[in-house]
């Protein structure tokens, strides 16, 4: 999908419709005055993981990265971001709990670099992976280990100047699917094949021991910024892409007068 338009999201609470799939990219280098902010929406336990971080920038990528999500999901949800609450699948797969679980809301999200991606969606399955574009010597030999045979084939006739980008195109859908599905590191990532040529549209093609699961999802290439490449993977077709760019300054200072108004509707009942 080159050329993505990714748009700043309209202002206050959002709805997410069943036929829509809600996509934002943020970065993960905010000022210190919004990282600041960010993390004081952290919960104890996300505090003390950051907390064991060795390394700044790894410490302020994850409290970037979770303290946008809760920016985000509060939109939807009604709720301020503190005080979402979550859980994880049987894979680790983390999922709304609580109050807003009820919502049907799904999300998935995906960092490299500097950028993360966010993916929301009502009442079906999700996936989003985002790998920063870099050389791969050795793309090959992964491709030989983890692709599958009909993938090898296809990555062997690319040409060199496209190998690299290719690799990443295919390793964002594979990862993008098996995020969906929610198997993680269960599901090898030679069980199924995607189409990834360059210029070639995203789809899942085959599945192996159970050729109708194919059928029952939809990929989408994503182009969140110069240099990365991205990949959806959602449950049934129908659906739309709506894209968002999140605007830490304006998110920010939306979401303090959100925990004010939510703390004086608590006070008023």
């Amino acid at each position: 999908m080159p050329g993505d338009v990714w748009a700043p999201a309209p202002a206050g609470p959002l709805a997410l419709a069943e036929d829509q799939v809600h996509v934002w990219r943020a970065s993960l280098r905010p000022a210190s005055e919004v990282l600041a902010r960010l993390e004081a929406t952290l919960s104890a336990d996300e505090r003390a993981r950051a907390a064991r971080y060795r390394f700044d920038e790894h410490r302020t990528a994850f409290v970037a990265g979770r303290g946008v999500q809760r920016r985000i999901l509060s939109r939807y949800t009604g709720l301020a971001p503190a005080e979402l609450a979550y859980r994880e699948g049987s894979h680790g797969k983390l999922e709304l709990n609580g109050a807003a679980a009820a919502l049907g809301i799904r999300f998935n999200v995906s960092n490299s670099g500097d950028l993360a991606l966010y993916a929301l969606t009502r009442r079906r399955e999700i996936g989003v992976d985002l790998e920063r574009l870099k050389p791969m010597p050795d793309g090959g030999d992964i491709a030989r280990r983890f692709f599958s045979a009909p993938e090898n084939e296809v990555f062997a006739t690319v040409s060199e100047d496209e190998r690299d980008l290719a690799f990443f195109l295919c390793w964002t859908r594979k990862e993008a699917y098996i995020k969906a599905v929610g198997e993680g590191l269960s599901m090898p990532l030679d069980c199924f094949d995607v189409a990834f040529a360059p210029g070639e549209p995203a789809r899942i093609l085959r599945t192996r021991g159970n050729p109708a699961e194919a059928g029952r999802w939809t990929m989408l290439s994503l182009d969140p910024a110069p240099g990365y490449v991205g990949a959806l993977a959602v449950e049934g077709d129908g659906w739309r892409p709506v894209l968002y760019d999140w605007d830490a300054t304006a998110e920010v200072r939306a979401g303090s007068h959100s925990s004010k108004s939510h703390g004086a509707a608590r006070r008023d009942a």
